[in-house]
């Protein structure tokens, strides 16, 4: 006898503790526990399945139809233990059985017991004829509670029998939905309705005891114990065991019964020794106790595993045939139908056949990265994707010549341009392709595949291969040693570059083609996958260039850099900058970016014939200058307007021009006459603006809602990318006044001519009025046309000088 108070980690020293405060307790006021050593409470069982193997059981239920004479009874546990919401799974799962019967009264009857303290008739066998009725009586059954008693439930059976049934003249089958847990002996009353030629299913619902269920089943009882709660599963097993005992029909054509190992699984709580309490022993002695040790036992749940066997009844799956192509995923639709989940780049059929093709003629040359910086696994990725890529876009008449070239400390073409016609023995070839590792010399490899990588063999000597030679790098290593020159060189070759690779290498990718627009970046493994499209429309955008990348455009960023915007959001406001330089080809050809910061006054970061490349762009764009002080945006525009858009810094006649302004709003009461002055000259002004403003006078400035984007919040300036990219570039596709801005410096007047211009001078001469008359001679006129060798020489010398007029407005502007 003992009396728990409190754990200690050293009992020794308590009890010393407690036997020196001589404590006293009346005996009365001590509370006796008495523990069993070990306390089995509730076992819980689960019978799994796969994925595959729950869609073949759910296809083979839709095919079961057992519609021998039978007589079926339902014995429900009502009682309180199981529970109301347990005792509904009992009943979903009666209904999901009745499913599989042909319910009529020549064929299957159906009755139902309920039981608990007492046995209760809900419905007879001969009440209900259609299996419709069946299912919806079983649905109003009521819960009705008590004491489990299932032994008396089965006497009941054993004295009226199956009411409404056909007595021995039909076999009978008796299923019992229980947890198990009967008060009293079920055993022999079990054993009484077997011996009677009764076959008992034993169905285990919420926590069961196995063994009892074991005991009231039939034999064998792997096949005649079941588990509700994997309804599916139980009601195909239960059919298996019919089929196989000969009472049902045999399956359909094609299915077939299957044993394979399962495992159940016990959930018992147990009581093991933890430790011990410091207590008191009672004593023969009046009022006094002695301090003593007493084990403390705890509460532990203990998951049990018991391997057993499964029967299932298993149809013919439509996916067993793989029907799906090209790594697609069969997804079955009932017995006889499936769709299939195509990778990207198939599903140009239902059977995931390749949808893309290069509707171009082109050389095509994989230069792949074999180098130790890639490893072994990004080597076989880009192989994969190699061959996942050409199986996409090729047909087996692709107007397409395909090598492949590695490259690590040297280079090599393995598999030659135009090597094979055939794309089983291009792809044995691909396969046979090794890493070997060593330093990754980008530069090297593009200067050599310049030289080496088309060779071409004709049919006939008179015959030459013109087709445009584009070169696709895939790489995920930065290259040790100079790319620029080397890259510049393949593309001066006549090379179209396009290259792939991780987010991390982006502006090396971009130094190598010389255009965002022929990079592909991808941010992990499975995304690269994803690219396959977007490198098929690359390669044949050699002779078809989109969007901004086919018209030339004079593009001024102006950016507030004011005490007002602060440091940290100036930084997103330039990460924005160089986010959306990417879209553009920066030559003096094609795109050139100027940029403008400003505060109360402002200053040229670069002039518009600053850059040449994308590289160099995006380094000067990294060394923006944060102001502060107050903010002025009519003087950044017209410091644009006088200093910027000019000849003499770059501007180059006859080309769309554009401005885009980012600001957070304020001092914009004077940005709207040097924005109408420019809108008056051909050039865009743009407006974006972040956080609270008026927008009427947004409106003044803009000129039109077109040209105004208003954003809440620097986070989101992000997202608004894409669309203010996409109006300068509808933009720049309409036509242009190539006297607008006029091109003429020193007062010289723009007269326009068909497709040319010429500048009429009044004591200046020069193709701009760029030159004084310093002898006497008579002015001169000279027309040229847009894109003239002189135009171009002369963009960048001279300076357009403002006429008088100007002069007074800017006076105006400043008050």
């Amino acid at each position: 006898m003992c009396w728990g108070l409190k754990l200690l980690r050293d009992p020794t020293a308590s009890l010393m503790r407690f036997v020196t405060m001589n404590l006293l307790l009346s005996f009365e006021s001590i509370c006796i526990f008495l523990l069993p050593q070990v306390l089995l409470v509730l076992g819980i069982q689960e019978i799994h399945a796969d994925q595959e193997m729950i869609v073949k059981i759910s296809a083979a239920s839709r095919l079961m139809q057992c519609s021998a004479s039978l007589d079926i009874l339902f014995l429900l546990d009502g009682s309180y233990s199981i529970g109301k919401g347990s005792f509904e799974r009992s009943k979903h799962f009666a209904g999901k059985l009745c499913d599989a019967l042909d319910i009529s009264p020549d064929r299957v009857r159906v009755g139902m017991l309920q039981f608990s303290s007492t046995p209760h008739l809900e419905f007879p066998l001969d009440s209900y004829l259609t299996k419709q009725e069946v299912k919806e009586r079983i649905k109003k059954t009521v819960f009705r509670g008590g004491s489990t008693d299932t032994g008396l439930a089965l006497k009941y059976i054993l004295r009226k029998g199956f009411p409404g049934g056909r007595n021995s003249t039909v076999p009978e089958i008796l299923i019992i939905l229980s947890d198990g847990k009967s008060h009293g002996n079920t055993e022999i009353p079990a054993t009484q309705v077997k011996k009677r030629g009764t076959t008992v299913f034993a169905v285990g619902i919420k926590f069961p005891r196995w063994e009892e269920l074991h005991a009231l089943a039939s034999k064998p009882t792997e096949q005649h114990v079941l588990f509700a709660g994997d309804a599916a599963d139980a009601a195909n097993g239960f059919y298996s065991t019919l089929t196989a005992s000969t009472v049902c029909n045999a399956p359909s054509p094609g299915c077939k019964i299957e044993s394979h190992p399962c495992e159940r699984k016990t959930l018992e709580t147990v009581k093991e020794l933890a430790g011990n309490y410091v207590c008191w022993k009672g004593s023969k002695q009046q009022k006094a106790v002695h301090a003593s040790l007493c084990p403390f036992y705890r509460w532990k749940r203990v998951l049990i595993k018991h391997p057993s066997r499964c029967f299932r009844t298993v149809c013919p799956d439509p996916c067993d045939s793989q029907p799906c192509q090209n790594g697609g995923t069969c997804v079955p639709e009932g017995l006889d139908k499936y769709h299939c989940l195509c990778p990207v780049g198939y599903g140009g059929d239902f059977h995931c056949a390749p949808k893309l093709s290069l509707e171009c003629s082109v050389d095509l040359l994989f230069l792949m990265d074999s180098s130790a910086g890639i490893m072994l696994e990004g080597f076989l990725r880009f192989k994969a994707f190699l061959k996942r890529f050409l199986q996409a876009v090729m047909g087996w008449d692709s107007p397409m010549n395909v090598g492949v070239a590695l490259y690590d400390t040297d280079v090599r073409i393995p598999i030659e341009v135009g090597q094979h016609k055939d794309m089983v023995g291009l792809m044995r070839s691909i396969e046979a392709l090794n890493f070997s590792g060593g330093e990754t010399l980008t530069g090297r490899a593009l200067r050599y595949v310049a030289q080496h990588g088309f060779r071409s063999t004709p049919v006939f000597a008179d015959v030459q291969d013109d087709l445009p030679r584009v070169v696709v790098l895939l790489t995920d290593s930065k290259s040790q040693d100079p790319v620029a020159e080397a890259a510049k060189y393949a593309r001066d070759q006549g090379l179209f570059l396009i290259s792939i690779g991780s987010s991390f290498l982006r502006a090396e990718l971009v130094e190598v083609t010389g255009n965002p627009k022929q990079t592909i970046i991808y941010s992990n493994p499975q995304d690269l996958f994803n690219k396959i499209p977007e490198l098929q429309k690359s390669i044949c955008s050699i002779d078809n260039p989109e969007g901004c990348q086919a018209q030339s455009l004079d593009l001024v960023f102006a950016v507030d850099a004011s005490a007002g915007v602060g440091l940290e959001n100036f930084l997103q406001l330039r990460d924005f900058v160089r986010s959306s330089s990417f879209h553009f080809s920066i030559n003096r050809d094609v795109t050139q970016i100027g940029l403008v910061v400003y505060g109360s006054k402002a200053h040229t970061a670069f002039a518009l014939d600053t850059h040449t490349s994308n590289s160099a762009l995006l380094r000067a764009i990294d060394q923006l200058p944060f102001l502060g002080g107050s903010t002025s945006p009519g003087s950044a525009l017209l410091h644009i307007y006088g200093d910027v858009m000019t000849v003499q810094k770059g501007a180059r006649p006859g080309v769309h021009k554009a401005v885009v302004m980012l600001t957070k709003g304020g001092g914009m009461e004077d940005a709207a006459s040097p924005a109408r002055q420019l809108r008056n000259n051909g050039i865009l002004v743009f407006v974006v603006v972040i956080g609270d403003a008026q927008r009427d006078m947004l409106l003044r400035v803009a000129g039109s809602p077109n040209y105004l984007v208003h954003i809440s919040s620097y986070e989101d300036l992000q997202h608004y990318e894409d669309l203010i990219i996409e109006r300068i570039c509808e933009e720049a596709k309409s036509p242009v006044n190539l006297c607008k801005p006029n091109p003429c410096m020193n007062q010289g007047v723009c007269i326009l001519g068909p497709g040319s211009y010429r500048c009429e001078c009044h004591g200046w001469e020069g193709p701009h009025c760029e030159s004084r008359i310093v002898r006497g001679d008579s002015p001169r006129s000279l027309v040229l046309p847009a894109n003239s060798h002189v135009q171009q020489s002369l963009s960048g010398l001279q300076r357009f000088s403002r006429a008088p007029r100007h002069t007074e407005k800017h006076v105006d502007w400043k008050h």
